[in-house]
């Protein structure tokens, strides 16, 4: 029996050690499966180096078996063969052992489970001393004060009255203050008795999961040992077999595998030349080498060809008689079909036997000369079609293929979704304290004008994409394509009652277009919130030089929160939290199924610099426990796993419990004090989500574009919805912009409303006020405007968006504390737009 360490190490002043061996039950389920993830490893390993060897064996099969050395591949081939079986073999146990983990697995979450129940009661004892002791202390800090402050009265020789007033606070403080005595004596006495019980079970725990965990260590070391034992034997054969593979033996087998007789050549005597003969065998004739088809025949020196039949056959350009002679006029020129494919021609047989460029060249037409069949496909002419700009299934691609990417930094980054080249809106808080000071380093292609005019969505020498780190060891999670919606019940949105209209002419034409256009406001619309979030107020406008997306985050300014020097390690210690998501839309048209939508979220956490004394001070802090609520609207979830822990068995679709490994926080909390120590609160990026979305009724801001180009003029019609559908809490949209470039020589513009047009980049630029259910038609209209052109027609383009929201999400996610030692002292939400573009 093990000594009872877990009972006399986790008690202390601040009475943690229960959530400290709760948690502790909670990583040996992680461990259990970071070995089955371990030895799975293992196993895929080996069968790629079995399946390795079993192909180096069949290359051995394959080698020459000419020359005397021949024979040892067989050797080589035999051993490499048994190798690959061995290794074949330890694939097989391993896989067993896995399914024995696994099955280990789910015993031991049962096991959690239960004692999680079983120890519910120890939990309401650590809560019920823990309120006890705050309250005793805080009854004898005003016992103390006010029986001081009777004796004070007493010698001041104060009035009688004011002595009695006194002693009468006194005494009621002095009776508090031994009723929270005696309740703290009844709540240590079932707290001492509970914990030494659960401290107990949570060591048997911890013992039975070592011992399962050493089990297995040794079945999957065992496996190991005897292939290496299984190893070592077959290489102790191929040595001998080598050994037993001796020189002459192997001279032996080739001269009786290959040996070409054992009579010796008999003498030759010198013969009398007959002259009869000889003459008679003078005549001209043509020599038949030995020929290589393709090569230049050697002639007699008596050849009575002419020299100039020999020229002729180096047309190509070839050294003398290397190639046979091409028929240039008879050469074999297929026709080709539309698409620039050879019409093979119809032969038969004979006709290839004749015409093949290997026939014989013992033949009796071998002199002829060779025709080459030649086959041409003519290349594809360029009919100058191809544009730079971006296409629909390019931009589709772009919005579709945004994806969530766990950092293996100690701090997860943010997820840079751009339109690209466009500054976006997105302004992302730092972080809810009094000041931010994380550093941000900007990226590349962030831009330090914030004006979409000089702004190009499409340029191609911007860089996309995301900044952050992504490790290449993690299987990018696959995205989720958007579910196209049904068009049934979609109407057009109303027209503004009120909208000024531009003399008869000038913008004529674009109102002869179908409107059809978003989804019509649910009437079961969203409540409001029963009270508003906690805001701090922030700083981030057009006019700042800042690129303000969803990947930087702006100062923020004053908060109500506790002075970090108040910190004590007694308090409740303060956290904020910010959700900063970004919406990436494509709409095509005024089709509401052809919209593409990828929504993705951040959550940072806030710590005071305070905090950081408080957990360095403190061997053994509260563990930081949060819930993360509404998560059944969320795709995914990526947490920062270098900080984070999480319980893979919850089984709450809309909530998931995370814990904190304090020791890397205190860690990183310590870094980032020492790179930046004058900063009064420090942000650590907690984890990014991704959003389950329904299409375009997930967009906040519906739209739908219609272009009509002449060659003189071009009319364009942006009409808009506010979908306040789409948000937990529908709020405004707050620094709307919308940018369309325009080409086709541009020399005068109206529009309503007004627009701004910059020449040098051939933009136009609305500047809206804030979009609501407030706003003029509920949030609908439209844009319009007519440009003159002077080399028309017009190109229709893609048009970018850029709005926010601040005090909202679209995905309701939250967060709630757990656990006592820490208080949410300000929670922040907002979102903006990422990529979101619109096309007609």
């Amino acid at each position: 029996m093990i000594a009872p360490f877990f009972l006399e190490s986790f008690w202390g002043e601040k009475n943690n050690g229960f959530d400290v061996l709760y948690h502790n039950m909670k990583h040996g389920q992680i461990s259990s499966k970071e070995l089955t993830d371990f030895i799975r490893e293992r196993s895929t390993i080996e069968e790629v180096y079995a399946r390795s060897m079993t192909k180096l064996a069949k290359s051995a099969g394959n080698f020459s078996q000419l020359g005397t050395f021949a024979p040892a591949w067989d050797v080589f081939k035999s051993s490499t063969e048994k190798l690959a079986s061995c290794h074949m073999e330890l694939v097989r146990k391993l896989h067993e052992l896995i399914k024995e983990v696994q099955k280990y697995v789910e015993e031991q979450a049962k096991a959690h489970k239960k004692t999680k129940e079983e120890v519910a009661s120890t939990l309401e004892a650590v809560q019920n001393i823990q309120t006890t002791s705050q309250a005793l202390q805080k009854s004898k800090e005003s016992y103390n004060a006010k029986t001081v402050e009777q004796e004070r009265l007493r010698k001041e020789g104060a009035t009688q009255r004011d002595v009695d007033k006194a002693g009468v606070k006194a005494k009621k403080a002095t009776e508090t203050y031994k009723s929270y005595v005696e309740k703290y004596a009844a709540a240590k006495s079932e707290f001492e008795q509970r914990m030494a019980e659960t401290a107990q079970k949570f060591q048997d725990i911890e013992e039975n999961h070592i011992l399962h965990m050493k089990e297995i260590i040794r079945s999957y070391s065992q496996s190991v040992d005897e292939t290496h034992v299984q190893i070592g034997e077959l290489h102790n054969e191929f040595v001998r077999n080598i050994e037993n593979t001796s020189v002459e033996s192997l001279i032996q087998k080739l001269a009786e595998s290959k040996g070409t007789g054992k009579e010796r050549p008999g003498p030759i005597e010198f013969e009398e030349c007959n002259t009869a003969i000889a003459i008679e065998g003078a005549k001209p004739r043509k020599r038949k080498p030995f020929g290589i088809p393709g090569r230049r025949k050697d002639k007699d020196t008596d050849s009575t060809e002419s020299t100039e039949v020999e020229a002729a056959n180096t047309a190509n350009g070839a050294p003398p008689g290397y190639y046979g002679a091409i028929d240039i006029q008879n050469a074999n020129v297929p026709q080709v079909d539309a698409e620039g494919f050879c019409i093979r021609p119809e032969v038969n047989e004979n006709d290839a036997k004749e015409n093949s460029f290997y026939s014989s060249s013992d033949s009796d037409d071998e002199d002829e000369p060779r025709k080459f069949h030649v086959e041409i496909k003519p290349v594809q002419p360029n009919n100058g079609t191809h544009q730079n700009r971006a296409t629909i299934d390019e931009l589709k691609a772009s919005i579709g293929n945004i994806i969530l990417s766990p950092s293996t930094s100690g701090q997860m980054r943010r997820n840079q979704s751009r339109i690209t080249g466009v500054s976006t809106l997105s302004s992302k808080p730092k972080g809810p304290g009094d000041e931010l000071a994380k550093p941000r380093v900007p990226t590349s292609y962030e831009l330090t004008n914030n004006d979409l005019l000089s702004l190009d969505p499409f340029s191609p020498n911007l860089p996309a994409g995301s900044s952050s780190s992504v490790s290449s060891s993690t299987v990018p999670v696959p995205n989720r394509p958007t579910t196209p919606l049904t068009a049934g019940a979609l109407v057009p949105p109303p027209r503004p009652s009120s909208r000024p209209k531009l003399p008869t002419g000038k913008l004529t034409g674009i109102n002869e277009i179908v409107r059809p256009f978003s989804p019509p406001k649910a009437s079961n619309a969203s409540p409001p919130p029963t009270a508003p979030l906690a805001r701090a107020e922030s700083s981030s406008s057009l006019s700042s030089n800042t690129s303000l997306s969803a990947g930087n985050t702006p100062t923020v300014g004053t908060s109500r929160g506790p002075s970090p020097v108040t910190l004590a390690s007694q308090d409740a210690l303060p956290i904020a939290v910010a959700f900063t998501e970004s919406v990436n839309a494509y709409f095509k048209g005024a089709d509401p199924t052809k919209c593409i939508v990828k929504i993705t979220g951040d959550m940072t956490l806030s710590f005071p610099m305070g905090i950081i004394k408080v957990f360095t001070t403190n061997p053994s802090p509260a563990v930081l426990t949060f819930k993360l609520k509404n998560t059944s609207r969320l795709e995914q979830i990526l947490p920062n796993q270098q900080l984070l822990y999480s319980d893979p068995s919850q089984s709450d679709s809309n909530s998931k419990d995370f814990w904190f490994n304090m020791q890397a926080l205190t860690s990183y909390l310590r870094k980032a004090s020492e790179q930046n120590p004058s900063a009064s609160y420090y942000n650590v990026d907690i984890l990014k989500y991704q959003v389950l979305s329904d299409g375009i009724h997930s967009t906040p801001l519906n739209l739908a574009v219609y272009w009509k180009c002449t060659p003189s003029t071009t009319d364009l019609r942006v009409d808009y919805r506010y979908n306040p559908d789409s948000m937990a809490s529908p709020g405004p949209l707050t620094n709307v912009q919308v940018l369309v470039p325009v080409d086709g020589g541009v020399t005068n513009m109206q529009s309503i409303p007004n627009s701004t047009w910059n020449p040098e980049q051939n933009k136009c630029l609305w500047r809206l006020s804030d979009i609501s259910e407030k706003s003029e038609n509920e949030g609908a209209g439209s844009l319009r405007a007519k440009f003159e052109l002077s080399n028309g027609p017009s190109s229709p383009s893609t048009l970018a968006v850029q709005f926010m929201n601040e005090g909202s999400t679209l995905s309701g996610v939250d967060m709630e504390l757990q656990g006592a030692g820490y208080r949410l002292s300000l929670s922040k939400k907002r979102f903006a737009t990422g990529r979101y573009m619109a096309d007609c």
